[in-house]
């Protein structure tokens, strides 16, 4: 990679992504680096489309640009030629920026979700693939490992959909699932019309969060399997994208009326704690959550980035496997509750 458009991409990110700024400071240089490629790539990819009035001719320019980078001539454009430079040099598999298009896709056709399955499958797309290539630029290609930082990017999107009801619906834009708003007696057009942050939408963003926590603390278990030196770095994102969710909290679950942010005391908390996690986890046996099966929504980013494949838990068979996949499944449940009733600001190391 070019050391003018690796600067370039840092650049784009210290202003574009606050959040993964701060936790990559904790990633090595040999991740970081083709990390903040890939982000900033990601982050191109994003703004073309969020911010283009025509957005069908922005994903199609897009796909364009994706198809002359897999050809090895990117356009002349910093952040094209390092995305380039990472993906011949990590073998980084067409499916997964793929996937990522196709999320924009998704949005450039204002597409609405109407369960939770369906926005699980667009945050898929638009997250959970990142998670995945961040585990490609890792060289980590276990299916137990991919499964677990595709939950951590879910989590992320959720948390991120939690945070932007109010400035979703200014813009026309809805991603809370449909059938939540049918059971609450919540036309989408008639909350665009008069967006207020009643107990019904806070109940929905409290409910989404919750569900982001659990998929925190199932990310969590699979972070010990990656490399020692990029552990802090990417409990650091999970700790920075989960504090958001308790900013909501800290709000009343009102994302209407404001939009909630974390400070820099804050996320040098977080930082320090990312380090303290690093230590422990490296006394502890690893969390029987680590082999939960992969969300059936993200399984096929799993499958295009796994060496070999995906496995079904490791529990053995009979009562015993029953009894094991139901313990984890009720720890999960109870560390998500204790994160929850403990603000979201941060989990037991």
């Amino acid at each position: 990679m070019r050391a003018d458009d690796l600067a370039h991409c840092k650049e784009a990110i210290r202003h574009g992504s606050l959040s993964f700024h701060a936790a990559s400071k904790l990633l090595p240089a040999q991740v970081r680096d083709p990390a903040l490629a890939l982000y900033a790539f990601c982050r191109l990819a994003d703004d073309a489309v969020d911010l283009n009035a025509e957005k069908p001719h922005a994903v199609l320019t897009l796909r364009d640009r994706l198809d002359l980078i897999y050809r090895g001539t990117p356009r002349d454009a910093p952040a094209d030629r390092a995305f380039a430079a990472v993906i011949e040099t990590y073998e980084m598999p067409r499916a997964l920026p793929d996937a990522l298009l196709e999320g924009l896709a998704w949005d450039a056709m204002e597409r609405r979700y109407q369960t939770l399955s369906d926005l699980f499958s667009y945050s898929a797309r638009v997250a959970a693939a990142v998670g995945a290539m961040m585990c490609v630029l890792m060289r980590v290609r276990d299916a137990h490992a991919l499964a677990r930082a595709c939950d951590l990017g879910v989590a992320m999107q959720l948390t991120n959909i939690a945070r932007d009801v109010g400035e979703d619906a200014r813009e026309r834009r809805m991603y809370l699932p449909l059938d939540w708003l049918e059971a609450e007696g919540i036309a989408p057009e008639a909350f665009f019309a008069d967006p207020i942050p009643d107990e019904r939408i806070r109940r929905m963003v409290r409910r989404l969060l919750s569900e982001a926590n659990r998929l925190y603390y199932r990310a969590e278990a699979g972070i010990p399997a990656l490399p020692l030196a990029a552990r802090p770095g990417i409990f650091a994102a999970r700790h920075v994208y989960a504090g958001i969710g308790g900013a909501v909290r800290r709000n009343g679950f009102d994302t209407v009326s404001y939009r909630a942010h974390t400070y820099k005391a804050q996320k040098l908390g977080w930082l320090a704690l990312s380090v303290l996690q690093t230590g422990v986890g490296l006394v502890m046996p690893r969390s029987a959550v680590l082999y939960a099966r992969p969300l059936e929504e993200t399984r096929f980013l799993v499958e295009a980035a796994a060496r070999d494949p995906v496995p079904e838990p490791a529990w053995g068979e009979g009562r015993s496997g029953a009894l094991m996949a139901a313990l984890a499944t009720l720890e999960a449940r109870d560390q998500a509750r204790a994160m929850e009733l403990g603000g979201m600001g941060g989990a037991r190391p």
